[in-house]
């Protein structure tokens, strides 16, 4: 984990970093900023003419994400619940009018993602020109996910970096992300928390190789064989995540795939239900693997393999959260397994690998209700061995030279 602090004097103060990958220290730390220097905010808002003034805002947070967003905004209620601070969050895919309401009447802290905090600001639902606090969360998943033109035309309407208190979170340090902080920031100073080893060793990691047509087969013998109530399954796209909820709800389980396509407020719900423990399997793509924290999963599979090495990281790093274990269990298929020596190597080991006896494979796996899209593997190649009862087959990826990063980024 990265992290960018920069005041207006361009120095670092003191800070005692305790847990890693949390949004805790950075909450915490910005609600007591804002606590020092909220004197000197009403002040300048004294001398503002009223006409002038839209709703001034304190604080600004930046996360790239809608669960993310909520969960900071959770946070944040928690720890500043004695402050006298008024916070609010807003994104996409819930009523509009209610949370321009909110904003009209009037906050100190707020939370969003950059689509709607735009969509506001250029409603002059409020005014950025007084804030004091700006954070920026996941800055590299900002750029994967094409909001950096978003971010720049923000950072741009809020005081001069001399006259605000600005932070940036980042897990991985790109040269973009180092160009970021150094234009928007005052003499930054860099942070960087970076764990003895990549994962926790509470996190138990085996590898399967399976063939295609036994990757289904397998996740619902080994579901069942864990009487899975809090596990999280990765796939690499959409279309996937959305044909393996079908199936797997009509094999008996209790399973929801977070999709773009699921309304917002169903999405918050299902969350919602998965860390309650309501909901027993949780679909996802890598955008739920990066930032939220969901206590007591006990174990996440990655029904596809990763094809980014620090994605693998982040997935399994959902489980043994807080000094708990958990299993992280993977399937390295034909289509996937050549992301496996990048992983390895980004790890620094090998991953343990398990053979894959006949028993484990459910026998009888019932298709997706008529009108749904259930899982289809695709057809085993010609001359292909099916796998069944084997042992570790070496994956395409270690024979010969590796793949070159065009092959590579083809399954995308």
């Amino acid at each position: 984990m990265f992290a960018f602090f920069s005041n207006r004097l361009g120095c670092l103060g003191s800070i005692v970093v305790s847990v890693i990958g949390t949004l805790i220290l950075l909450v915490a730390y910005a609600l007591a900023t804002l606590g020092a220097i909220r004197f000197l905010f009403l002040g300048a808002k004294a001398r503002v003419p009223m006409y002038e003034i839209i709703v001034p805002i304190l604080a600004l947070i930046v996360a790239p994400t809608r669960e993310l967003a909520v969960q900071i905004h959770h946070d944040a209620e928690i720890l500043g619940r004695h402050t006298g601070f008024k916070q609010a969050v807003v994104y996409g895919g819930v009523d509009y009018d209610k949370q321009r309401r909110q904003l009209e009447d009037g906050i100190d802290v707020l939370i969003g993602t950059p689509g709607r905090l735009i969509d506001y600001f250029k409603q002059h639902c409020f005014d950025m020109r007084h804030a004091q606090i700006l954070v920026l969360d996941e800055a590299d998943r900002m750029f994967d996910l094409g909001f950096i033109a978003d971010i720049r035309y923000l950072l741009r309407r809020l005081p001069h970096p001399e006259k605000r208190q600005s932070m940036l979170f980042s897990a991985t340090l790109s040269h973009r992300v180092l160009e970021l902080a150094y234009e928007h920031m005052n003499n930054p100073e860099l942070v960087r928390i970076e764990p003895d080893k990549m994962t926790v060793d509470l996190v138990r990691q085996i590898m399967y190789y399976p063939a295609m047509e036994e990757k289904l087969p397998l996740l619902i013998g080994l579901l069942r064989l864990y009487e899975a109530r809090r596990t999280m399954i990765f796939v690499n796209t959409k279309r996937v995540a959305e044909r393996l909820e079908s199936t797997l709800k009509a094999n008996g389980f209790h399973a929801q795939a977070l999709s773009g396509d699921v309304p917002q407020n169903k999405r918050l719900k299902f969350l919602r239900d998965f860390h309650n423990g309501d909901l027993a399997v949780l679909i996802a793509t890598d955008v739920a693997s990066r930032g939220l924290h969901i206590p007591d999963v006990s174990h996440v599979f990655n029904f596809d393999l990763p094809q980014d090495a620090p994605d693998y990281v982040h997935r399994i790093g959902r489980t043994a959260r807080a000094g708990t274990d958990g299993d992280a269990i993977s399937f390295a298929c034909e289509e996937f397994a050549v992301s496996l020596p990048e992983i390895e190597s980004y790890l620094g080991h090998k991953i343990p690998s398990l053979p894959i006896p006949p028993e484990l494979l459910a026998t009888e796996v019932a298709a997706a209700p008529p009108g749904e899209y259930g899982y289809r593997p695709r057809p085993p190649r010609s001359g292909g061995h099916s796998g069944q009862g084997s042992g570790r087959r070496p994956p395409p990826g270690r024979r010969g030279a590796p793949p070159s990063k065009g092959a590579r980024g083809r399954g995308r």
